[in-house]
């Protein structure tokens, strides 16, 4: 049977604000630090699993607002923000704070989209920590030390099982898990973009040097 159409059904992530949408090559410092935020609600909801990536979020976001809150006229893009810290020379807290916040969001990103392509394919593989692992691999794994990859696995085998991981994210039981997935799909694809698009910044003007 197929879903009803998009215009008929609400929003499952009714209270998630989406990524921005990249305008001249650049990303709204306010908007893009608010979905971040609300990424944070969302990983909170699945449990002690997530806690140590909820913390480190949560004081990216903070070191990062504090910056922009500096003055949010000459720091009203990401890029603004950071290129304009680099040519103070003063400091480089926004630089890495955002770099690392990247690579958080980059592993919740890529757990969402082995998910969704789990579906697409027409599978429901409940057991969920293999996709975990796979995503911080190819995330976070290679900045971490080896007790913290080592705590990592251990963590990983505490994630919720797929069905109540999406009940989990939609904060509600009556909608579909194929709608779930809808919106998750239409929220990770922004999300992508802007991780994309902080990257190519980040090699282009080579900011990794100063972390």
């Amino acid at each position: 049977m197929a879903l009803p159409s998009e215009e008929t059904v609400p929003k499952v992530l009714i209270n998630i604000r989406h990524f921005p949408d990249i305008v001249d090559g650049k990303i709204s410092t306010e908007n893009f630090l608010h979905a971040s935020r609300d990424v944070v609600v969302i990983i909170e909801k699945f449990g002690k699993l997530f806690a140590p990536v909820k913390h480190d979020m949560d004081g990216n976001i903070e070191k990062l607002n504090n910056k922009y809150t500096l003055d949010k006229e000459k720091h009203k893009t990401l890029q603004d923000m950071i290129l304009l810290e680099i040519e103070e020379g003063k400091t480089i807290i926004a630089t890495e704070s955002l770099i690392w916040l990247r690579r958080s969001l980059y592993m919740i990103l890529l757990f969402f989209e082995k998910i969704i392509e789990d579906h697409n394919a027409g599978k429901a593989t409940d057991d969920l920590v293999a996709f975990l692992k796979e995503a911080y691999k190819m995330s976070l794994e290679p900045y971490h030390g080896w007790m913290i990859q080592q705590l990592f696995g251990l963590l990983s085998r505490m994630v919720p099982p797929r069905k109540q991981l999406l009940q989990t994210i939609a904060d509600t039981k009556d909608f579909p898990e194929a709608i779930i997935l809808r919106d998750m799909e239409i929220f990770s694809k922004n999300l992508r973009l802007n991780i994309e698009n902080l990257q190519i910044f980040y090699e282009i003007h080579e900011l990794e040097k100063y972390l």
